[in-house]
């Protein structure tokens, strides 16, 4: 680990107080909803992309552990400077060719943007074969907004009310094989055909307006829950494999990343069972500058 120079004690000071101010509306969050946990805890993790390794470090050392990325080569950079217990989640797109290049990181714990099967079996061929025994926690993008600038694939209705999730198409006196919604297909595609990866749950960046309303249901979280519901109960008609390890959930139940600086405490009342806090705890990030 490379050395890493501490912040002037303004900016330590500043990010203690933020941290504390965070953790605590988490704790608020908590005890003022009814959620059947999925984890032991929520899980806090402190957004640190465009951000100084000695602000991670900082925070690391008031007890923080997990950390999001949203650039390979700014992760790759940070975690070879930084404390190897450090849990990296990456929370960017992924493209196919970077695969490789995120695979080196030793610490990382998931990526939560998986939304097609080509970055599925990428990031599983370039994992290494020991990984196998320890596989890379994935959580599959869902695009709950249904907004054309947010990545990630369609939710998933109950299957009462769905016709795509899940059904058996028949074409003349002919009845073909079933036909799944593609989160479907490609939570059983890593389950059955990527022995490096773990799907652990299901990521959402839910729409602004939600954030910002003052209702009392954000519908984009309710969205997550629903199309949760519905992938549980398909995933549990696999068959089960004796020799192999359940490749999928906590106890049979994903998890749930939804929530953000502001909304992370209506999405922990909804259920959340990790929320990704960048501004809350470190501030405004920089502005990119703009070439005149």
């Amino acid at each position: 680990m490379a050395s890493v120079s501490s912040p002037n004690p303004e900016r330590a000071a500043e990010l203690a107080e933020n941290l504390s101010n965070i953790r605590n509306r988490v704790k608020k969050a908590v005890t003022l909803s009814s959620r059947a946990q999925h984890l032991t805890n929520p899980l806090l993790i402190a957004v640190s992309k465009y951000k100084p390794s000695s602000d991670i470090l900082e925070c690391y050392g008031l007890g923080q552990r997990d950390f999001g990325e949203n650039y390979v080569q700014e992760l790759i950079d940070k975690a070879k400077e930084l404390p190897e217990d450090i849990r990296w989640h990456f929370i960017g797109t992924l493209q196919s060719n970077k695969s490789k290049a995120l695979s080196t990181i030793p610490n990382l714990y998931s990526v939560q943007t998986i939304s097609s099967v080509k970055g599925a079996d990428a990031i599983n061929k370039a994992l290494p074969p020991e990984r196998e025994s320890t596989p890379l926690n994935i959580l599959l993008q869902v695009n709950t907004s249904g907004e054309d600038s947010k990545s990630g694939l369609p939710p998933l209705l109950p299957s009462a009310e769905s016709p795509t999730s899940g059904q058996t198409e028949v074409t003349g006196d002919t009845e073909s094989t079933e036909v799944m919604a593609p989160l479907v297909d490609l939570a059983k595609h890593i389950i059955l055909n990527c022995p490096r990866l773990r799907l652990q749950g299901l990521m959402t960046i839910g729409a602004l307006s939600e954030s910002l309303s003052e209702a009392d249901i954000n519908r984009d979280f309710e969205t997550l829950k629903t199309t949760r519901a519905e992938l549980q109960r398909q995933l549990k008609s696999l068959p089960d494999d004796a020799d192999k390890p359940v490749r999928w959930g906590e106890d049979g139940h994903l998890v749930l990343s939804m929530g953000m600086s502001s909304d992370f405490e209506a999405a922990l009342k909804a259920g959340s069972d990790m929320v990704r806090v960048g501004t809350g705890i470190f501030g405004q990030r920089p502005k990119k500058e703009t070439t005149p």
